[in-house]
């Protein structure tokens, strides 16, 4: 498979293969790794990142593998990884996981559940009835994995469960959100009903009380994403077709949800993420920085590519600066991670009119990129 790699400066595409260097301004965005389609392997898609007790980063992400780039048509879960803090990438690909009995295998969040184990949660789609998490772990940093463990048993249907968005609060509780996506005929259906699955130990899990549905409109609530805040409460957000992610609150460890309201949050129908910088109270935004009412139910496009920074939990965005602007750009399906005052993204990228989100891309910026006021 070909391995490019790009350095660009501000918000410029400037494509070069991995041995051309460009001058750009210190901190700002670089472009470290696309991994694009090849033959056999119409596209590479949305993953997650975790950084290894050696300081390596690992990356996972959905490898297709079969003869399009359709959601339902088969992918497995390759591995590559970093030595430098995200600015280069290994360039072959490791085969984590293999479908086997499944359609696919995607939608990868990595977390680290002790000093010497990691996990490892996907999703197992096995037909439009039938796509759940799942739960490996790694007792050697990666190298191998254990069979893969449900997290929902009580009822079969099709839940999403987006990458990187599993969370462990501050008294150890694991939080997964998902929305069901569940018609009368138990087959998928575009709207979506959003809750949570819980556990204590990591192995017992449990549905949330409260159900969330959202108005009349087609789409339900899709792609939830939560987030802790300094008092112990959790925020989660969704996307929907209203112009807006709108947010839900839960004061009893994601057990109990009050109804959901419009947020601040403009967005078309695409999902947001959201992250908080280790030490510090900022939390970061990455999503689709527009809204467009012409649109119909996709309520726009999957660009421009926009971050942004609150210091009061969600309540205000500042700082707002524009990672991809390209108009005929998809760019979405984001996992936000922290390296000695670099962010790292991983995202789906591609264009809208060929291909879609077909290419896995790695960006990285210094912190203080982020946070200074544009000029």
């Amino acid at each position: 498979m070909p391995f490019l790699w790009t350095l660009a400066i501000s918000t410029s595409i400037v494509h070069a293969h991995q041995n051309r260097e460009q001058i750009h301004p210190v901190g700002s965005p670089t472009r470290n790794l696309f991994i694009t389609p090849s033959s056999g392997n119409p596209r590479n898609s949305e993953g997650d990142m975790i950084q290894l007790r050696d300081g390596k980063w690992l990356l996972i992400y959905s490898r297709f593998t079969g003869k399009s780039d359709d959601d339902d048509d088969r992918a497995e879960l390759a591995s590559r990884y970093s030595s430098d803090g995200g600015k280069h990438w290994s360039s072959d690909d490791v085969i984590v996981a293999r479908p086997e009995d499944a359609i696919n295998l995607m939608s990868v969040t990595l977390t680290r559940i002790s000093k010497r184990e990691i996990g490892l949660f996907y999703l197992r789609k096995r037909s439009v009835s039938d796509c759940r998490p799942v739960l490996r772990r790694s007792t050697d940093e990666g190298k191998t994995w254990s069979e893969p463990a449900e997290i929902i048993s009580d009822e079969v249907g099709y839940y999403v469960l987006n990458n990187n968005r599993v969370i462990r609060t501050k008294k150890g509780r694991w939080i997964v959100p998902v929305a069901l996506h569940k018609g009368a005929d138990g087959k998928f259906i575009s709207r979506g009903k959003a809750m949570c699955y819980l556990s204590d130990d990591g192995k017992n899990w449990h549905r949330s009380r409260t159900v969330l549905e959202f108005g009349k409109n087609s789409t339900g609530l899709q792609e939830p994403g939560v987030i802790e805040c300094k008092d112990g409460s959790i925020m989660m957000w969704c996307r929907t077709n209203s112009g807006v992610q709108v947010t839900s609150r839960s004061t009893d460890g994601g057990e109990t949800w009050t109804p959901v309201e419009p947020s601040n949050i403009r967005s078309p129908l695409a999902p947001a993420s959201i992250k908080q910088i280790p030490g510090k109270k900022t939390w970061v935004m990455v999503w689709n920085d527009n809204y467009d009412p012409k649109a119909g139910w996709s309520a726009g496009n999957r660009t421009p590519l926009t971050v942004a920074v609150s210091q009061d939990e969600g309540k205000t965005w500042e700082h707002k600066k524009v990672l991809e602007d390209d108009p005929e750009g998809w760019y979405c399906y984001t996992s936000i991670h922290f390296d000695k005052g670099a962010v790292l993204l991983s995202h789906c990228s591609g264009r809208r009119k060929k291909g879609g989100l077909n290419t896995l891309q790695v960006t990285r910026f210094e912190v203080d990129w982020l946070t200074d006021k544009p000029k």
